[in-house]
């Protein structure tokens, strides 16, 4: 299929769509609904969590209005119920959208990181919640930083994550930004901060590059799939949007068990390309795939749920072990 972009890449055959992706799209939602994706999933309370950003407006004339987050169970990862209204709100006026989510489960409790649009600047921020009817805000970033994503455990007895800061003010290169790593004894002060990998060593990234679902425990290492934007400065209209020239990359790297702050090898390839209508084509923002959850079964399957054209949510599967060995055969 021809997408219009000059293809230098494709995705890996070691991962396969679902057959009948987008496993949610709006019509699933029983609320005002344009867009459902960029949702975060975990293994919770004996079934499929997922927590999706919503984003609702004026279907005739695609406008966006505002932002929420949606909440949907299911007992297979595939087939979703969507809950009757939005699971989180903050009632801050700085805030004027809370959007991408992620879900990890820490210590029996379910953590969800997200991303907020504020007069200030856009901010991470990181809740918990047993029920998904009561949430705890546990911190909320200084400005500029998005795409935070915990561990699923503790290391040396505190918290990690990832994170993307993207403050450009004197910066050499003011497009690209990097992913980096920090820790925590409390979830409120975090340091320890690390450029973990920057994207400049990334080939099909001529941007930035940021966590995408947080990172799945191998015996291996820390598995962690991430997102890269290459930019086509020729292209624009290229959705709903007037101008958009970007396309998001799904890549994956490898991290020290011990000392996650060691980085064991990433792919030189990507893992997932935009190839496939709905990822190409009729989305808000064509040629995206947005990695936001991961899920390794104990069959050995890894679920990968990825947001497509920043308009539907989607499901890719793998083997844990052919993406390990992706990541280490790959670094030539």
């Amino acid at each position: 299929m021809k997408s219009g972009i000059d293809k230098r890449w494709a995705s890996s055959p070691i991962v396969t769509r679902y057959p009948k992706n987008p496993i949610l799209t709006a019509e699933s939602v029983p609320f005002p609904s344009l867009l459902t994706f960029n949702a975060g999933v975990a293994k919770f309370l004996g079934k499929y969590v997922m927590v999706f950003r919503n984003d609702y407006g004026d279907a005739d004339k695609k406008i966006i209005q505002g932002t929420n987050l949606g909440l949907a169970f299911s007992i297979d990862g595939i087939h979703w119920e969507v809950q009757s209204k939005p699971c989180l709100e903050i009632s801050d006026a700085d805030i004027l959208w809370i959007n991408d989510p992620r879900l990890t489960v820490i210590d029996s409790r379910c953590y969800l990181t997200y991303a907020i649009i504020a007069r200030s600047g856009v901010r991470g921020g990181i809740a918990v919640t047993d029920d998904f009817e009561h949430f705890e805000i546990c911190h909320t970033s200084l400005p500029d930083n998005r795409n935070l994503v915990l561990f699923p455990e503790k290391i040396d007895n505190k918290f990690v994550r990832l994170d993307r800061p993207f403050a450009n003010y004197l910066r050499s290169d003011p497009g690209r930004f990097d992913i980096w790593i920090s820790n925590s004894p409390d979830l409120t002060y975090w340091g320890n901060h690390q450029l973990l990998l920057d994207a400049k060593k990334i080939p099909y990234s001529n941007e930035k590059i940021g966590p995408g679902a947080p990172p799945v425990k191998t015996s291996r290492g820390w598995l962690h799939i991430f997102h890269a934007v290459y930019v086509h400065p020729g292209r624009r209209k290229n959705g709903w949007e007037g101008v958009w020239n970007k396309e998001y990359l799904a890549g994956i790297l490898l991290l020290d068990k011990d000392n996650p702050y060691e980085v064991r090898g990433f792919s030189k390839k990507p893992l997932i390309v935009p190839e496939v209508p709905y990822e190409v084509s009729g989305g808000f923002r064509n040629h995206v795939i947005f990695p936001a959850g991961m899920i390794v079964e104990e069959t050995g399957e890894v679920k990968i749920y990825y947001g497509a054209a920043d308009t539907v949510e989607c499901l890719a599967m793998g083997e844990v072990d052919e993406l390990i060995n992706f990541v280490l055969d790959n670094q030539t």
